[in-house]
């Protein structure tokens, strides 16, 4: 069973500040992704890999196309859902690994990481534990844990977004750069995540620019330029 199709995908930006230009970004988007398989996005910067994936995740809205996921056993498409739906999807059938940490003041990086669980159900202890064994293992010293991230280096706040994102057992997971500001040690225990969340059948769609990663995780590559519009002569 296909864990995400994505079919007839069309979006475009109008700037309400110039007049209402239409600024078109990717048109007639097709591809599919299985469970326990990781598809990459590939192309150049500004080719719409990240709007691609922020449509997947439902932050931006479409103007054509179908975006399915399995849900429950059920498929439904985000692309046209209500917004209670798509938080529904957001907290049991989809995750996300975005590129910048957005967390609330004074919440430490535990309960951060923790948070997802919790909303799911889980009881508060043992999703702090769950928590703290993916910050011990991607090497964020303990005497962090207990602190806000928010004053954390770029590396830091990264590996707290990843344990966050990586703590669920969401079937579909997106990755959106979750390599670029780590070093050599910690980008090897995040390929070595990615790898067991597809053993486990999680189905990812991510953005690698580090190309020795993107070697290491990916079963496709989607090259996005062929999704680029077609601009009227």
């Amino acid at each position: 069973m296909t864990a995400l199709s994505v079919q007839n995908l069309s979006k475009t930006f109008t700037m309400h500040l110039r007049d209402g230009v239409v600024l078109p970004v990717v048109d007639n988007v097709n591809f599919h992704v299985q469970p326990g398989e990781c598809v990459v996005l590939g192309g150049p910067s500004g080719a719409g890999k990240s709007s691609i994936l922020k449509m997947v995740y439902g932050n931006y809205g479409v103007d054509a196309g179908s975006i399915v996921i399995q849900h429950h056993g059920q498929p439904v498409d985000l692309a046209t859902a209500d917004p209670r739906t798509v938080l529904t999807l957001r907290r049991d059938s989809i995750g996300y690994v975005s590129q910048f940490l957005r967390t609330v003041p004074r919440v430490s990086a535990l309960d951060v990481v923790a948070e997802p669980l919790v909303i799911r159900g889980v009881d508060k202890a043992e999703a702090q534990g769950r928590a703290r064994a993916l910050l011990a293992r991607l090497n964020l010293p303990e005497r962090l844990w207990s602190l806000p991230p928010a004053t954390f280096s770029g590396g830091e706040q990264q590996r707290v977004n990843i344990a966050r994102g990586f703590i669920t057992d969401h079937p579909v997971l997106l990755l959106d750069e979750p390599t670029a500001s780590l070093d050599a040690t910690n980008r090897a225990v995040v390929v070595a995540m990615i790898s067991e969340k597809k053993t486990a059948g999680v189905a990812l769609l991510g953005i690698f620019h580090d190309e020795d990663v993107r070697e290491q995780v990916a079963d496709r590559i989607i090259d996005v330029t062929a999704f680029a519009p077609r601009i009227a002569a």
